[in-house]
């Protein structure tokens, strides 16, 4: 800190630094602190203090947003300022903590040079004469924009103390003694001036500047008293400002005390109420909060069978609430763990339908077809019967969206009269979703299962755990893993949530998972689930669901009752053949409910009473057709035979083709023999083609040996639709069947469709999805199909009217294929 020494301030000093501010000008005999950071205007104040001249002029800005020290141009501030001595300085480096005292009002003038302002004419006449250093010099050419003012003093009107200034004088001392009993901030501050005696009071000037520094007026307001030459009016204004202040300190005064009142209110109705509680707890008329919650978890555990390692625990946690306080964080968690521990649903069971007449009356109803879920679900209750009792099991319903998985596990909940709670864990990467928070975390709660157990009231409902083969896996964990533990039969008797850290027993649960596909369920998992193939519906099973489901869904949610809106079976044949070839009958449903919507808007616009949808309109309710026929080829060429493909949404026909790329004596020795493969195919496709390639060279030569056709041809293999990937090992067979008839020119017999995989030596191996790729080989109007023969059992177990009118040859070895492919070889 550096003290400036004492030393008279001059009368007369033409030119000072201008240090801009924006709010509270100083006035003259009252001191103010002030924080410089500006570089060039602390380098200046640092030197004019160090050459013992410490002076300065206080401008207010005209600009209130302008938080910059020095203004450019004097047009930015006002031209009556304050004349300035710094008394002390502290230096901080980059900034000063100033502490200046205000003098007189000085006016400014113009802009002169600043390099030689503080060379000669900032040195009074009594100093030695200052002379300029080269690094002064350097300085001085930094700081030269700095603003420095020729300033001139500003001086007051003469007056006379005449009745009128002694009266406003009088008012202004007694305005200042009313605005210190409301506001005793100001009393230490005011404590010299109202105890001064007649010398301040009579100070007309001084009164009126103390009077104008004690209030908050707007700064424009407080310029004007500085401005102002004529005392009686500097004096009003003063006292105006005053005035304005002892108002808001009444208004302040007013709210505090409003404030106070109501929390003395308040604070005196709680001590009443702690006092009226202790008084009925005293008397017997009324329990404490926490005699009242342990009663309420008490009596919900009277009828309840809560096995002795859950009520071990209750019994510790209801001592420790006793001893916590009401508003303590403990006591709060303390009281919602007991609050889970005491709504979960201990020993209560609902009673089970177990009569198989009943709950297959309820699946029939419910829905058409699905013969394997309802077949095992009879099952299921036939051995609860013998055995007296339920057991927990897991099934897992696998296949094409839309075949009604989800939906058949909530009829499955009604026949069996139990619970029903669903919870999809697609794109679940949380596992505390499953097995609940630790309850050391803000906001901890159980997982989905105990939660279930709660809002069923039941140990054993029907859990529908739905999207399995969608689970996520995200840095929360694997919720895939943890279901590892609560879906397996010998483990879920003692399950453990996190939250509630006691094993529950969930054994007595049924549980149902719904998966669209099976690979991409983890093998544990999927090892630990009962796996039932939900397949899709052919035509005549689609026409069944929606003359039965969806005629009466559709008519619901329109209210076109009473047969107002008539379908014919031909209609709906052309909307299931031509619209919605799909597995499932999801897209079925929204055609059907678009027809209806349809005619809804027909029989208010055109006030018609009903309407009838027949093939010849149905285009006028949805559009025309998206499919017209899966065939490429109504009879296929050399070269080119139909394959069955099994998908997500189903199954499906793709073709084979081959060519022959260019002539065989093209004289290229290098691709001679060789085969391209293209069709967007994955690599087990890839691999099974060139495996098929291999064999059949092997098995056209012991046929043909006469024929080096494939030794010498250039074949070109494609699967049409490019932009579809395909993949799996299904079509060797088909591919072997393409490349013979490229070779012998002779294509294969009409309407024949086959499936299967080839090994190197002529075997033919079993597939998957026989049911889905039978399905789409009828719908293109296929009549012959060769399976292999360890999928016999696969197709015996089809539906009859699936089987009817099909044609079906089972094969062992690729040389009965040939035979079949080709009867006239």
């Amino acid at each position: 800190m550096t003290a400036v020494k004492a030393n008279s301030v001059p009368d007369v000093f033409p030119k000072i630094p201008v240090i801009a501010i924006t709010r509270n000008p100083v006035f003259p005999k009252f001191h103010k602190m002030l924080e410089v950071s500006d570089k060039l205007l602390v380098d200046n104040l640092r030197r004019k203090v160090n050459l013992k001249l410490p002076y300065a002029g206080i401008f207010l800005k005209k600009d209130e947003s302008n938080e910059n020290e020095v203004v450019k141009s004097l047009d930015e501030i006002y031209q009556v300022g304050t004349f300035v001595k710094i008394e002390e300085m502290v230096d901080q480096g980059d900034k000063l903590r100033l502490l200046v005292s205000g003098h007189r009002r000085r006016r400014n003038g113009r802009k002169n040079d600043v390099k030689s302002s503080f060379v000669e004419e900032d040195i009074p006449k009594e100093t030695n004469t200052y002379v300029v250093k080269d690094e002064e010099s350097e300085l001085l050419s930094k700081i030269e924009n700095v603003l420095m003012v020729e300033v001139e003093n500003f001086n007051h009107d003469e007056y006379i103390k005449n009745d009128e200034i002694k009266a406003m004088t009088s008012e202004m001392v007694q305005t200042i003694r009313d605005i210190i009993a409301l506001n005793p901030i100001y009393r230490e501050m005011l404590h010299h001036v109202l105890h001064a005696g007649q010398k301040v009071s009579d100070d007309a000037i001084y009164m009126s500047d103390l009077s104008a520094a004690l209030t908050s007026g707007d700064p424009e307001e407080l310029q004007k008293v500085i401005e102002e030459t004529n005392v009686p009016n500097r004096m009003m204004l003063a006292l105006s400002l005053l005035k304005k202040e002892l108002e808001l300190s009444k208004l302040q005064k007013k709210i505090g005390r409003e404030v106070e009142e109501k929390v003395k209110k308040q604070h005196r109705e709680y001590i009443l109420k702690e006092q009226l509680k202790i008084i009925k707890k005293e008397l017997g008329l009324e329990k404490d909060d926490k005699d009242a919650i342990v009663e309420k978890f008490q009596a919900r555990l009277k009828n309840l069978i809560v096995p002795d390692h859950v009520m071990e625990v209750i019994k510790e946690e209801i001592s420790k609430l006793s001893y916590l306080d009401h508003h303590s964080s403990e006591f709060n968690v303390t009281r919602n763990y007991l609050d889970w521990l005491t709504c979960l649903p201990w020993g209560v069971q609902t009673d089970e339908n177990l009569e198989l007449k009943q709950a297959r009356e309820i699946l029939e109803e419910d829905h058409y077809g699905m013969e394997d879920v309802k077949k095992r679900i009879l099952e299921f209750i036939a051995v609860s019967n013998i055995k007296g009792r339920v057991q927990g099991k897991i099934l897992c319903f696998y296949g094409p969206p839309g075949v009604g998985k989800t939906s058949i596990a909530k009829s499955i909940a009604r026949a069996l009269n139990r619970q029903y709670f669903r919870f999809s864990v697609g794109g679940m990467s949380d596992i505390a979703e499953i097995k609940g928070h630790r309850r050391t975390y803000v906001g901890a709660m159980p997982g989905k299962l105990i939660q279930c157990l709660k809002k069923t009231k039941s140990e054993n409902p029907l859990i529908l755990i739905d999207e399995v083969d969608k689970i996520g896996r995200g840095s929360q964990g694997d919720p895939s893993s943890a279901l590892l533990e609560l879906l397996d039969p010998e483990q879920n008797a003692n399950f453990l949530d996190h939250y509630l850290d006691v094993t529950v027993d969930m054994s007595k649960v049924l549980f149902i998972c719904t998966a669209n596909v099976l690979e991409t369920v983890p093998e544990p998992l999927r090892d630990r689930m009962e796996l039932i193939d939900v397949s899709g519906y052919v035509a005549e099973e689609k026409l069944a669901i929606a003359n039965k489901y969806l005629v009466k869904q559709a008519e619901e949610h329109t209210g076109l009752t009473d047969n107002k809106v008539n379908i014919n079976d031909e209609a709906m044949n052309i909307l299931i053949k031509s619209y919605c070839r799909e597995s499932g009958v999801r897209n079925l449903q929204k055609q059907v409910e678009k027809i209806y919507r349809k005619s809804a808007y027909k029989i208010v616009h055109d006030k018609v009473d009903t309407i009838s949808v027949t093939p010849d309109n149905l285009e006028e309710y949805v559009g025309t057709p998206k499919f017209y026929s899966d065939r490429l080829y109504d009879k296929t060429p050399p070269g080119v035979v139909t394959g069955l493909a099994w998908t997500s949404m189903g199954g499906s026909t793709l073709f084979i083709e081959t060519v022959l790329k260019k002539p065989l004596d093209d004289g290229n020795e290098k691709e001679k023999g060789s085969l391209e493969i293209t069709g967007n195919l994955g690599n087990v496709m890839k691999e099974s083609a060139q495996l098929a390639y291999t064999f059949t060279k092997s098995f056209f030569t012991q046929q043909y040996p006469e024929k080096d056709y494939l030794q010498k041809a250039s074949i070109h293999l494609h699967v049409p639709e490019g932009a579809t990937p395909k993949d799996g090992p299904s079509a060797g067979c088909t591919i072997v069947t393409a490349l013979v008839s490229l070779a012998l020119n002779e294509p294969v017999r009409d309407n024949l469709a086959m499936t299967g995989e080839v090994s190197l030596t002529g075997k033919v191996l079993a597939v998957g999805g026989i049911k889905e790729k039978i399905i789409a080989a009828k719908r293109v109007g296929i009549n012959t199909i060769i399976l292999p023969e360890e999928n016999r059992k696969d197709f015996v177990d089809l539906q009859d009217f699936i089987k009817e009118d099909l044609e079906a040859h089972f094969v062992k070895h690729y040389n009965e294929v040939f035979k079949i492919a080709f009867p006239n070889l």
